[in-house]
Parts: C-alpha cells; sequence; structure tokens
C-alpha cells in the first residue's frame, strides 16, 4: 500500500482521511426504507420520498461541479458537507411526506456536490501520471467507510434511528472540519479560455465526452444492479435477508482488501484497456446472479463482480480527469457524477420492473449491455490516449 500510494500530495490524503470519515455515517440511505416504515410513511408513498432522494443526486453533482469552478474547490465542499449535516436534521424532524421529499432532495443534493469539487481538487493538485493512483486511493477511501458503516447502520438501528442521523450528521461536520483547516485556502493560477464559458456547455461540445458518459453510465447501471437484482433474487430463490447482508460485507471485504493490491499490480497496464477488462469482469458477475441459487453460487458471482470493483477502482474518474481542461476540471467531473447518478436512477426504477417481468431477462440484458459499453470504450482508446498525451495546463483554484 505504501509503496502504491506513497509520495501523493498532502491535499489528496486530506481528501483520502475527510472521505473515509464521512463515509464513515453513510448509515441512511441503506436503511431509509424502514426509517420511512417506522415513521408510519404508507408502502406506496415510500417511492416519492425515495425518487426525491434520488433527485437531489442529479441536481447535486451538476451544481458541485459548477460551483468547483467558479468559487473554487474548498468553498464547494465545505457549503456540500455543512449542507448535508443541516439537511440531515430536516430529514428527521419533517412531520409529513411532503416535507421528507424536500429534505431528501436537499439531502441529497447537499451531499453529492462534494464529490465534484473533491475530485477537481484531486486533479489540480496531483501530477497527471500519478492521477490514477490518487483516483483509486480515494475510491478506496469510500470503500472503506461505506464497509464499516454498513455495520454501524444494523447496530445503531436497533437502538433508534435517530443515531443514524446522528452520526451522518457527525461525520459530514468532521469532513467539513478538516476541509477548512488542512486544506489550502488559496488559489493557484486560473488559465482563461473563453471557449470554455460558464456552463456546462464546455463538457456538453466535447465529441469524445458525449461518447465516453453514456458508456461509463451504462456501465454504473449494470453494477447497480446488485442493490436491487442481487437482493429480489436471494429473496426468490428462498433465502434470507441475512444472505443478502453477508453478500454485501463480502463485497465489502473483498475490495477493501484487494483495491490496493490491484492499484499495485497493474499499474503498468494502461487505463482503458484495464477499465475494459474489469467492467466485462462485473458485467459477467453480475449476469450470473441469474443462475445461482445457492448462498455458495451467489458468493461466486460476488466474488467475480467485486475482483472487478476492485480493478477498476477510480479509473472512471481518472480518464474524465486526464482529459478536462484545467479550467472545467470541476464541471467534467461533475458532468461523470451527474451520468452516474442517472444511472444508478434508471438501475432502481427500470431494473425492478425489468425483473418483476422477466427475471431472466435482466441477467441477459445486464450481459448485453456490459460487452456493448466495454466495445465501445475500447473503440474510444485511441482518442483517449491522443487527448491525454497533450501537455497539461496549468492549475485552477483550490
Amino acid at each position: 500500500m505504501f509503496s502504491t500510494f506513497g509520495g501523493l500530495p498532502r491535499a489528496a490524503w486530506i481528501v483520502f482521511a475527510g472521505t473515509v470519515v464521512n463515509r464513515l455515517g453513510y448509515v441512511i440511505t441503506p436503511f431509509f426504507v424502514f426509517y420511512l416504515g417506522a415513521r408510519g410513511v404508507p408502502t406506496a408513498q415510500v417511492p416519492i420520498v425515495l425518487g426525491a432522494l434520488g433527485a437531489g443526486n442529479l441536481v447535486g453533482a451538476a451544481l458541485g461541479g459548477l460551483l468547483a469552478d467558479r468559487f473554487g474547490r474548498r468553498p464547494t465542499m465545505l457549503a456540500g458537507l455543512l449542507g448535508t449535516a443541516a439537511a440531515q436534521g430536516l430529514l428527521f424532524v419533517s412531520p409529513n411526506v411532503p416535507a421528507l421529499a424536500l429534505s431528501a432532495v436537499l439531502l441529497s443534493a447537499a451531499g453529492s456536490m462534494v464529490g465534484p469539487a473533491a475530485s477537481a481538487l484531486v486533479t489540480d493538485v496531483v501530477p497527471a501520471v500519478r492521477r490514477r493512483v490518487a483516483f483509486s486511493l480515494v475510491h478506496w477511501a469510500v470503500n472503506i467507510g461505506t464497509a464499516v458503516a454498513g455495520m454501524l447502520g444494523g447496530f445503531l438501528a436497533e437502538r433508534g434511528y435517530w443515531l443514524l442521523f446522528a452520526l451522518d450528521a457527525a461525520t459530514s461536520l468532521a469532513y467539513a472540519a478538516i476541509v477548512a483547516l488542512l486544506l489550502p485556502a488559496g488559489r493557484t493560477p486560473r488559465v482563461s479560455t473563453p471557449a470554455a464559458g460558464a456552463g456546462y456547455g464546455v463538457v456538453l461540445r466535447d465529441p469524445l465526452m458525449r461518447a465516453l458518459l453514456p458508456l461509463f453510465a451504462v456501465a454504473v447501471m449494470i453494477y447497480s444492479l446488485t442493490e436491487v437484482g442481487l437482493p429480489l433474487a436471494i429473496r426468490d430463490d428462498g433465502l434470507s435477508a441475512t444472505t443478502y447482508g453477508l453478500m454485501a460485507t463480502l463485497n465489502a471485504v473483498l475490495v477493501v482488501v484487494l483495491q490496493p493490491v490491484a492499484t499495485h499490480v497493474f499499474a503498468g497496464v494502461r487505463q482503458v484497456p484495464l477499465y475494459v477488462g474489469a467492467s466485462l469482469l462485473v458485467a459477467a458477475g453480475v449476469a450470473l446472479t441469474g443462475v445461482a441459487n445457492t448462498p455458495w453460487a451467489f458468493a461466486g458471482t460476488v466474488v467475480l463482480w467485486s475482483v472487478g470493483e476492485a480493478l477498476i477502482g477510480g479509473l472512471p474518474g481518472a480518464i474524465v480527469a486526464s482529459l478536462a481542461p484545467a479550467e472545467a476540471r470541476g464541471r467534467y467531473q461533475g458532468g461523470y457524477q451527474w451520468t452516474w447518478g442517472v444511472a444508478r436512477f434508471v438501475a432502481l426504477s427500470a431494473g425492478t420492473a425489468v425483473y418483476a417481468a422477466a427475471p431472466s431477462a435482466l441477467w441477459w440484458l445486464a450481459l448485453a449491455l456490459g460487452i456493448g459499453a466495454a466495445v465501445g470504450v475500447a473503440t474510444l482508446a485511441p482518442a483517449i490516449t491522443r487527448r491525454t498525451a497533450a501537455p497539461a495546463k496549468a492549475l485552477v483554484a483550490v
């Protein structure tokens, strides 16, 4: 681990530490449905609140990238983290479904503002040749925090849902303190390019990004089926919720253990071929869920897509960072994370509908789309190589 991640700038390690701390509080979303049930929200109205939670991710990711380029990375991260803590309190005290939905939008919007700004900051401070490693480090932080949060969440939920909200708010405030106290407050020289504009036109006018982002979104959509298709398959095979909990734990442990190893072992492999191979592994593992019917069989599929996840690490974010002009790094990351939010929303809604109609169709579709998206990214490899070979531009605002 030290040989792989050693030598990264201090700011990258600050983002790593803050991400681990913040993700320790990622306990609301996994238990949100149970919380709504405890509040007496009718089953028919639960999708309203969940849909609001998903919609906020789309707003926050786009806003975070825009603000990071206009006002700087640090102020945007602080706004998102402080807003997340405040929204947790609003969500907990919301008296009815409309108020819950509004609070859910605010919560997810504030929370998703942080990622684009943090990714742009990492791009600013890390030399181009080390960005792949830096993004892998941040992705590893997400998995470390989430793995621990999964265990904490169940323990705290049994003792009162207010503890979940308190933990999430506390970790957001702790990350805000880390950002305020440890991240640099100054600005580095900004590159002025009139063609970049002030909005997301700079991303939409980039033909390579227009081709690449939908392909990344398909891969995320397939991976997100593990959140909806896998538990449904386990349930329909007559297995308990405990089995799904064990699968989630297996995934978390594998990724946390394997990702630093994979980053080191495959350091010499080019980004795009590695991403293509790993995404094919994820698609195959998810698709094989359709033929699993015992705990051991499900565990085998989880191992397959977890190894793929560990290999991918932070590759998509690093590829996007390598393509972004210096003055638009926040918006490029915002565009990527916006498509990520769309993909998860589609997977959790349309995926459930397809499974309800024909379970086998979902798994065949996942395999076909996964292969298609991987081939699509592979065809873009020469264009990505040409762009990333260009000299790096100056840094922008921190």
